[in-house]
């Protein structure tokens, strides 16, 4: 059963997908989104689901330090939700407090270019939301 992580922005949905035993996962790309204009990347998600035969999103909760919803989160909630309903399959909301700050430091460490980094931060965030929850299931 492959499961899928997303790292919900306003600009990009990174995206990674576990391996079909559930045990890594691996990024596989960054989508563009434009909230203002409602271009979610749906069908791209829809695509990506039925090519890898997906039974499970796992999308990222960023909630506050203090553990409250903010903008972002509630954003990332309604994401889930419109996925659940597009896709009928279980959309699970993982607390990813912190992903993308530790997907920047293992980015750096590997001295990725700020250029580079840019363009794969949200889809090493999905990877790291994705694994943490593998992770939790084992």
């Amino acid at each position: 059963m492959r499961i899928m992580g997303l790292d919900v922005g306003s600009k990009t949905v990174g995206v990674a997908i576990s391996d079909e035993l559930g045990w890594t996962a691996q990024g596989i790309e960054t989508i563009s989104i434009n909230e203002e204009k409602g271009q979610f990347g749906f069908k791209r998600v829809e695509e990506l689901v039925k090519s890898y035969q997906v039974e499970k999103i796992v999308v990222g909760f960023p909630k506050n330090m203090n553990n409250t919803v903010g903008p972002r989160g509630e954003a990332s909630k309604s994401y889930g939700n419109m996925l659940k309903e597009l896709l009928n399959l279980p959309v699970i909301l993982w607390d990813e407090r912190l992903s993308t700050m530790a997907a920047e430091r293992v980015l750096l460490e590997a001295d990725v270019s700020r250029k580079k980094r840019k363009k794969v931060i949200d889809k090493m965030a999905a990877v790291m939301i994705l694994q943490g929850f593998l992770d939790s299931q084992k």
